[in-house]
C-alpha cells in the first residue's frame, strides 16, 4: 500500500562519535518509519491523524511506529549506526512538513 511521506531527515546517517563507520553495525530506518516518528513523537499528532496523513490504517501506523522506536533505541543503547533508507511504495509529498 502506498504511503505518503512529507518530512526528510536532516542527515542520512546518525552514528556514535569517534567510531569509524566500518566498525559499526548499521540499522536501516525506512522513510515511512522516519515519517511516523516525526508525526507522532516530534509533532505530537494522535496516531489516527498521523495515519490519515500517511494514508495508512491506524494499526499499520502503530506497527510502523513500534518498529521505528525499537530501531532507534537499539542504536542509542548499543552504539549502532542508524541509516535512513528509501522504500518502494512511498509517495514523496512535498507539502510543508510542519503541516
Amino acid at each position: 500500500m502506498p504511503r505518503t511521506v512529507c518530512g526528510r531527515p536532516a542527515n542520512s546517517c546518525f552514528k556514535p562519535n569517534g567510531v569509524p563507520m566500518p566498525k559499526l553495525e548499521q540499522v536501516p530506518l525506512a522513510a515511512d518509519e522516519f515519517e511516523a516518528l516525526r508525526l507522532v513523537d516530534l509533532q505530537g499528532m494522535q496516531q489516527k491523524q498521523a495515519a490519515e496523513q500517511m494514508e495508512v490504517s491506524r494499526q499499520t501506523l502503530a506497527n510502523i511506529v513500534k518498529s521505528a522506536r525499537l530501531k532507534v533505541v537499539d542504536c542509542l543503547a548499543n552504539g549502532k549506526a542508524l541509516m535512513m533508507t528509501e522504500i518502494e511504495g512511498v509517495t514523496d509529498d512535498h507539502r510543508n512538513p510542519t503541516e
